[in-house]
């Protein structure tokens, strides 16, 4: 038997998911059905609107998924994943599995002292995982895949997320609370606009905390920058990142298997092909290890 009949959202329900979003002012467009893609051609940037009249005229003939462009709409959202498997610590080095992003993000609390940051308007995404939604700081923020640590994404300005109402596989993005998003707190807002050092621009300090915490900062950094990379630039932006990682990987001062992990991840965000990716990712990280850093 078909699923096909719980797979399609009815329109007139999308249309008002939609219309519903647009009335907190946030910027909306179709995204295939069913799938995370734009749907219209050209750039998605410059379809999104809150306008109802165009929104109504969208989505009246097609069951259109639901993208919100962060920026436009004043908004930072913290994307915790639920992977699909075990065995990264988490950034406190507990010793036990980081099971998902929110795990991740409990512990960065812990971390800095603060307490977790909600309550705010959350989705439930088809993965398990969920959708943090924050007001937009006054500095841009920028999206990031790992910068806060594993399982954790951020999409700010260029960015877009899908919205509440949608299905991917048959399984939707639910609001499962419907408040208007609270401020991004500051001490987040720090940590995804600070730039650690460019890794190619200094001495790794070796051997100590500093040059892991060094280390880990060019990571996050690098896979920002990949994730937010535009078409055109996109390969060169990954062969460089993966270039300098792996002059730090060869020092031993991050794991290999992690920063191929990361960067995967970044160029899956930047929209570059898997295969593709995965050769500029090996060569660079080959490339780097031929020159380590401190020699």
């Amino acid at each position: 038997m078909s699923d096909a009949p719980a797979t399609v959202m009815p329109i007139r329900t999308l249309m008002s998911s939609a219309l519903s979003l647009a009335e907190r002012g946030w910027h909306v467009f179709p995204c295939v059905p069913r799938g995370k893609r734009p749907a219209l051609r050209g750039s998605w940037h410059d379809h999104a609107t809150a306008e109802p009249a165009r929104i109504r005229a969208w989505w009246s003939q097609v069951s259109y998924n639901i993208g919100i462009a962060c920026g436009p709409s004043g908004l930072v959202v913290i994307d915790l994943d639920v992977p699909h498997g075990t065995g990264e610590l988490s950034p406190a080095g507990a010793g036990r599995s980081a099971v998902s992003g929110a795990d991740v993000l409990a512990d960065l609390c812990d971390q800095h002292g603060r307490p977790h940051p909600v309550p705010t308007y959350v989705v439930g995404t088809p993965s398990g995982g969920c959708h943090l939604y924050y007001a937009a700081p006054g500095s841009p923020v920028r999206n990031s895949a790992g910068r806060l640590g594993p399982h954790i994404d951020v999409r700010g300005d260029g960015g877009y997320v899908i919205g509440a109402g949608s299905r991917i596989g048959g399984r939707p993005y639910i609001a499962r609370d419907d408040r208007a998003p609270v401020p991004l707190p500051a001490w987040i807002a720090s940590l995804l606009t600070e730039r650690p050092p460019a890794a190619a621009s200094l001495p790794v300090p070796r051997g100590s905390v500093r040059g892991t915490a060094y280390a880990m900062a060019a990571l996050r950094d690098e896979t920002r920058t990949v994730a937010a990379a535009r078409p055109g630039a996109r390969n060169d932006t990954l062969n460089r990142a993966a270039f300098s990682l792996g002059q730090l990987v060869a020092a031993g001062l991050l794991p290999p298997l992690a920063v191929a992990s990361a960067l995967a991840s970044a160029a899956e965000r930047a929209g570059l092909p898997a295969d593709e990716a995965r050769r500029t990712i090996g060569s660079g990280l080959a490339a780097g290890a031929r020159r380590p850093r401190g020699r």
